[in-house]
């Protein structure tokens, strides 16, 4: 029964580095990649002053207000 919690913590480490390695390697290509691709398509063809100018029309800003 010597050494048996040594032996067991360096398992145990070993696979909590290895399921947390993992667990970020799927949350960056399962989460993170595809949203900054969404972000990147959206503001590609994104016009602020269109958006700013429909918001205008239809009365959403107080300090602009519609014609």
């Amino acid at each position: 029964m010597r050494g048996l919690l040594a032996r067991r913590m360096k398992f145990h480490l070993l696979g909590a580095f290895l399921v947390s390695l993992g667990s970020a390697a799927l949350y960056k290509f399962a989460v993170a990649e595809p949203r900054k691709r969404a972000y990147a398509e959206f503001y590609k063809y994104y016009d602020p002053v269109k958006d700013f100018e429909a918001m205008k029309a239809a009365g959403v800003l107080e300090s602009a207000p519609p014609k």
